[in-house]
């Protein structure tokens, strides 16, 4: 576990803003905001992510169905198209992904967490809380 792990687990849970998420996002340099794309997008293929969620991404993340990362992630396999979101290089498509990567992993983990975890699990990141912070 590491910042990085916590701020996006916390992010794709709600228990911290968008704001505050694109801000940090922001931050570093192109490299490590690449690194974190493309760590975001294997979270959301650890999570379980499945083409249906796709639709209602993009509506959580409030992008335009016409932006770029929003027409990727309806197209194709899920776990293809996931990667090159994770590679889109304009910095506005970079947010947009990045947004959009996050509300993936919050419906795939809500979805693991009510399937498989709702009794209790080993997931660090289910054990999150506000009162954490």
């Amino acid at each position: 576990m590491n910042e990085r792990d916590v701020m996006l687990n916390e992010l794709a849970q709600g228990l911290r803003p968008m704001s505050q998420g694109t801000e940090w996002f922001d931050a570093p340099s192109w490299e490590e905001q690449s690194e974190t794309l493309r760590f975001l997008s294997h979270h959301c293929v650890q999570a379980r992510v499945v083409a249906e969620d796709g639709t209602e991404s993009i509506r959580r993340a409030g992008l335009r169905p016409t932006h770029t990362p929003a027409v990727l992630i309806t197209r194709g396999r899920i776990d293809q198209q996931l990667g090159k979101i994770a590679c889109l290089a304009p910095l506005d498509e970079r947010r947009k992904a990045f947004r959009l990567l996050i509300a993936v992993l919050a419906i795939a983990d809500g979805r693991r967490r009510e399937r498989f975890c709702f009794g209790g699990c080993g997931h660090w990141w289910h054990r999150l809380s506000v009162a954490d912070y």
